[in-house]
């Protein structure tokens, strides 16, 4: 049966024209591809083959002083030459005032001589860095220490400053050596190829090789973690920092301006980087370059990290280093050089003493400070519910909460308004849930004992004043369920914000 089937099928006529049709469709196929492999190879070779060959009296195996395996050309040479003797003092200083004379004039001979002398550490020397750094060079910083790990790549080349082609696979801190010394040559670079890190602080930010501390700090960096560890240490030890938040999907040059850490944006870079802050006491007193631009129909935005990425494995594995970033951000590439230069401006007018008009932007510490009082003033009377018997329960009573913890669930979380009505105006902090056990841990005995409430971040709701005494009165210290009180909409709003705060219990 099945022969005289292949048999009549063999004599079809139908049948035929479609094996013909099949195997003719798989050879024009395979030629298509196969042409396309073809054409790959002669592309890549004509590539390799349009690379200009090393000439044979260079040394081409060692590194050269500026990191790459490039032989410098006679122009680095001499530009290298000239920077040696300039940097020993070998350069006429009346050519140099010559160079500044513009900025001599703008900032005063006392304010330039202050910038000649300062000391300008820039961390981080991508799009923003790079253009920072450049200016500060220009204008007539003489001490300049450089701190990336990172090297150029062909996409550096929408933002870098001053890299090119040629500088694709060398460290950027070199880069911007090897070319900003042929702007200026008696600038002194202390380049360190180094991943930024709190273990790393102390030494990445010491003095100078002669004891002299640093002026300032800039921080350029991408990178959550390193960026939040960087301005923690330069707080905690009084070092001057500005700080760029994120210039990916900016597009409008006109509003980046200069703010205080404590001053809230969308900026997803300076959200993050002032809820982690928060929480770890830092609620203000660091200025910071940031956009006001609001995001719209049609402009660019931070996509979440396609599925198939997660499938790769690990996000963190994906990365040049543990715990980097690994998505590629949407950047205009004039943008950074914006916030590179607003960074600069800072620097200068702060270090030379010039005037500085625009806004710094107000702390909130004394709403930080009632909102605290609040919180401990609510805890104390719940202490004396649960211990009725015991007059002096709340004589003492710590809570385990700062000002910058209350800054972070009042204005991070919260968002500045009450989670029943939005109510913007006259705000608390008190716990939303009745404690199911006892909330009072105590410590030791007699004059020793120590009493503190178990209080977390995530048990706490802002309301209203007027909305807080209510509560307490008929939820913390009554008998009526939440339920009883909120509509479903609301317990549900207020429990997802709980749940974010809980998330950040680990930054404590």
């Amino acid at each position: 049966m099945a022969q005289s089937f292949l048999s009549r099928a063999a004599s079809s006529t139908h049948a035929q024209f479609a094996a013909t049709a099949l195997v003719s469709g798989a050879v024009v196929a395979g030629a298509i591809i196969g042409y396309q492999q073809l054409a790959r190879e002669e592309r890549v070779s004509r590539l390799k083959s349009s690379i200009p060959a090393l000439e044979d009296d260079r040394n081409s195996a060692q590194l050269t002083s500026f990191g790459t395996l490039v032989p410098p050309t006679d122009e680095d040479q001499r530009d290298e030459a000239l920077a040696k003797r300039a940097q020993a003092g070998d350069y006429d200083d009346d050519l140099i005032l010559e160079q500044l004379a513009r900025n001599r004039v703008f900032l005063k001979p006392e304010g330039l001589d202050k910038l000649r002398k300062a000391f300008i550490i820039v961390v981080g020397c991508g799009g923003v860095g790079s253009h920072c750094t450049t200016a500060l060079a220009r204008s007539g910083v003489s001490r300049l220490r450089l701190i990336d790990f990172d090297q150029v790549s062909l996409s550096s080349l929408n933002r870098h400053a001053v890299a090119t082609l040629a500088d694709v696979g060398s460290p950027k801190v070199q880069c911007l050596q090897k070319r900003l010394l042929a702007v200026a040559p008696w600038v002194h670079f202390d380049m360190r190829i180094h991943k930024f890190d709190g273990a790393s602080a102390e030494g990445l930010l010491g003095p100078w090789s002669d004891g002299q501390k640093p002026d300032f700090v800039v921080d350029a960096i991408d990178n959550i973690d390193t960026k939040v560890a960087l301005l923690k240490y330069c707080h905690d030890n009084k070092v001057p920092v500005i700080s760029a938040m994120g210039a990916g999907t900016k597009s409008d040059p006109t509003k980046v301006t200069v703010g205080d850490i404590s001053v809230g944006t969308d900026d997803s870079l300076s959200r993050a980087t002032r809820r982690r802050l928060k929480l770890l006491g830092v609620t203000s007193g660091i200025p910071t370059v940031f956009s006001t631009e609001k995001t719209g129909e049609g402009k660019a935005e931070l996509l979440p990290l396609p599925e198939e990425q997660f499938q790769k494995g690990k996000i963190g594995e994906l990365g040049p280093l543990a715990d980097f970033r690994v998505r590629i951000l949407p950047v205009l590439g004039t943008m950074p050089a914006v916030f590179g230069y607003v960074a600069a401006n800072h620097v200068i007018l702060s270090v030379t003493g010039y005037p500085l008009d625009y806004a710094a932007g107000k702390g909130r510490e004394k709403l930080y400070d009632q909102l605290l009082a609040g919180v401990q003033s609510t805890e104390q009377k719940i202490a004396r519910a649960q211990n009725p018997d015991d007059p002096d329960v709340a004589v003492g009573l710590k809570v385990p909460i700062t000002a910058g913890d209350v800054a972070f669930l009042a204005e991070d979380i919260f968002q500045g308004r009450s989670a029943i009505t939005h109510i913007p105006t006259r705000l608390s902090l008190i716990r939303w849930s009745r404690p199911r056990e006892a909330m009072l841990l105590r410590l030791g005995e007699g004059a020793d004992e120590q009493k503190s409430a178990k209080l977390r971040l995530s048990d706490l709701v802002c309301m209203t004043k007027n909305e807080a005494v209510i509560h307490l009165k008929e939820v913390l210290l009554g008998s009526k369920s939440l339920e009883d009180l909120y509509d479903a909409e609301t317990i549900e709003r207020v429990e997802r914000r709980l749940k974010e705060a809980e998330a950040f219990e680990k930054y404590r």
